[in-house]
C-alpha cells in the first residue's frame, strides 16, 4: 500500500514505542518524514526523504519551531500524528503531590494542544491536513487520575477542533490505546525505581486493563500503528472528530 505518496507526515514521540513503529510504516508507505522526539534516539530515523529533529513539545515555541522546519525542508505539511504522552507515576490519586501532577498534564496534553495550534495555519493555508492525536483508554481506570484528566483534554480538544476546521478542509481524530506490548523503553519516563508499593498500585492497572478488554489481553505496535494511519489516510476522508478505541473492545 502507498496511502502516504506525496505526503508529508510529521510525528512526536518517534524515538521509541508506538511512535517508531509508525514512523518505520509511514515510510513504508510512501511517506515523507519528519520524526520529532525529545530524546536524541530519534536521529537513528534517516534516510532521504526524513528529517529528525530533537524538541521539548512541552514548550509552544519548540512546537512552533519544528512545524516551521517541516514546511521549510518539505514545503507542506499533510500529516501530524500529536504522540507524545505516558504515564509517569502510577497510584492513587492522594499519594500524587503537586508538582508531579502538574508534570503528568505538561507531558500528555501541552506537546498536543501545543502542535496542533502551531501545525494547523499550515493546514488551513494549503486547505488540507489529517491531525491524529493519541489519547487512551485510562481516561476511565485506575491510580491514573492526573494522566487521564490530560488525556481527557486531548479529547476534547480533537472533538473541539475538529468543529472548528471540518469545512475547512482539516480532519481531527484520535485513538485512545489500550494496554499495548512494547519492547523496554531505552529511555524511560520515570527514572526512579519503583517502590514494592508503586509495583503494587502498577499491577492494579494491568488487571484492571486486562479485565476490561473484552479479548483479555494486550494489543501489540501494529495493531496500534494501524488505526493510527487508517485516520491519517484519504481513507478516512469523512471521519472527523472521532476517538476510535483501540482496547480490545475497552471502550474507555
Amino acid at each position: 500500500m502507498n496511502r502516504f505518496t506525496n505526503k508529508v507526515a510529521l510525528v512526536t514521540g518517534a524515538a521509541q514505542g508506538i511512535g517508531r513503529r509508525l514512523c518505520e510504516r509511514l515510510l513504508a508507505e510512501g511517506a515523507t518524514l519528519v520524526a520529532v522526539d525529545r530524546s536524541e534516539l530519534v536521529h537513528e530515523l534517516q534516510g532521504e526523504g526524513v528529517l529528525s529533529l530533537t524538541a521539548d513539545l512541552e514548550q509552544h515555541s519548540e512546537c512552533s519551531r519544528v512545524m516551521a522546519a517541516a514546511v521549510e525542508h518539505f514545503g507542506r505539511l499533510d500529516v501530524l500524528v500529536n504522540n507524545v504522552g505516558g504515564t509517569l507515576w502510577a497510584k492513587p490519586f492522594e499519594h500524587y503531590e503537586a508538582a508531579q501532577i502538574e508534570a503528568e498534564v505538561r507531558r500528555s496534553l501541552f506537546p498536543t494542544l501545543w502542535c496542533c495550534h502551531a501545525a494547523l495555519p499550515y493546514m488551513l493555508e494549503q486547505g488540507s491536513g489529517a491531525i491524529v492525536n493519541v489519547s487512551s483508554i485510562a481516561t476511565r481506570s485506575i491510580n491514573r487520575v492526573p494522566y487521564g484528566a490530560a488525556k481527557g483534554g486531548v479529547n476534547a480538544l480533537t472533538a473541539c477542533l475538529a468543529f472548528e476546521t471540518a469545512g475547512r478542509g482539516v480532519r481531527v481524530n484520535a485513538t485512545a490505546p489500550g494496554g499495548t506490548d512494547a519492547p523496554p523503553r531505552r529511555v524511560p519516563r520515570n527514572s526512579a525505581e519503583q517502590s514494592a508499593e508503586e509495583k503494587v498500585w502498577y499491577q492494579q492497572i494491568v488487571d484492571q486493563t486486562l479485565d476490561s478488554s473484552l479479548m483479555k489481553r494486550y494489543g501489540n505496535l501494529d495493531e496500534q500503528v494501524g488505526a493510527i494511519l487508517f485516520l491519517a489516510s484519504d481513507e478516512a476522508s469523512y471521519i472527523t472528530g472521532t476517538v476510535l478505541p483501540v482496547g480490545g473492545g475497552d471502550l474507555g
